[in-house]
């Protein structure tokens, strides 16, 4: 059994990349911004000229096309929504994989289906490019820190080589095996993170039920084995019933349907995901998809026949 590579954020790598970052979102400009702090030559793309300014602002350069960006590029980072926001920026005459310099690195940070990204990864190795999927967690906050955790499936030598770049966003950077296998973890890990935001939120409705000091509950419970990065992340929110967004409940729905198919396609039960993937989807149905993850309160709330007013 082989132990997977693994590295730690580093301050000050001494490598620097020209670097494009196609997708300047609630992850993609806060990760562009880092890269450019940590020394690369940072140029982004993004459907809003608005987010391309702020990337400018902060020292890197914008571009008016995926062509442009990628230009010239060592390696090429894509962070959009879903698999076919993927799809359409790196396929096609327009896309990366036409215009990217032979041998670059592709990055997709996105969360994606498994086998997208495996299909994928073939064709950027018959145009020549080097993909590596790499799907991040540590939500808005971990990406404006630049300590998010990334999971990286792809060649060994080309995750090596993109370690410089993966250091200037995340601080657990794992290499966890051949393409496809980024966003295998990926999915476990919102596997993960969505039951924990729903327990946190049936535990709080509890606790306000019996009229409990809620904050000092969560820091006892902080303390011991129900102590989470979610817990810490998410719990407050609840409290102050504040969802603005992190990480929307339309993009974890989305990861919920992938993580359900891909256990299907496995022949893998996963019956406490499955009933969490229907509260998620029901959240988003009734129009609270543009909600932080921690939405999820409310509809337990509900559920339990309990509102705020």
């Amino acid at each position: 059994m082989t132990t997977p590579a693994t590295t730690t954020a580093a301050a000050g790598a001494s490598t620097t990349a020209t670097v494009a970052v196609i997708g300047l979102g609630i992850m993609g400009l806060p990760m562009a911004r880092n890269l450019v702090a940590a020394g690369h030559r940072v140029t982004g793309y993004n459907r809003s000229q608005e987010k391309t300014d702020q990337l400018v602002a902060a020292g890197g350069q914008g571009a008016s096309s995926v062509a442009e960006a990628v230009a010239g590029a060592d390696v090429v980072i894509t962070m959009v929504p879903d698999s076919p926001d993927v799809e359409a920026v790196v396929t096609g005459e327009d896309g990366v994989f036409a215009h990217a310099e032979q041998g670059a690195l592709w990055i997709d940070a996105s969360t994606i289906r498994p086998d997208v990204a495996v299909r994928l990864a073939e064709q950027a190795r018959a145009a020549g490019v080097r993909p590596l999927d790499a799907p991040v967690s540590g939500g808005e906050q971990g990406a404006i820190d630049g300590v998010l955790s990334i999971m990286v499936g792809g060649e060994a030598g080309d995750f090596e080589e993109a370690r410089p770049v993966l250091e200037g966003v995340g601080r657990t950077i794992v290499h966890v095996g051949p393409s496809g296998s980024g966003q295998t973890v990926k999915a476990a890990n919102q596997l993960i993170v969505a039951g924990n935001i729903q327990l946190l939120a049936e535990a709080v409705v509890f606790l306000e039920a019996y009229g409990v000091d809620t904050d000092a509950a969560l820091t006892v419970l902080g303390g011991g084995l129900a102590g989470s990065k979610v817990l810490d992340q998410k719990g407050q929110k609840m409290l102050d019933r504040s969802f603005e967004p992190g990480f929307r409940l339309q993009l974890h729905h989305k990861d919920m349907g992938i993580v359900t198919a891909a256990a299907r396609e496995a022949g893998v039960s996963v019956p406490l995901g499955a009933l969490v993937a229907q509260l998620v989807a029901a959240t988003v149905a009734r129009g609270d998809g543009g909600l932080d993850h921690s939405g999820l309160f409310k509809l337990t709330q509900e559920l339990s026949g309990r509102t705020d007013g």
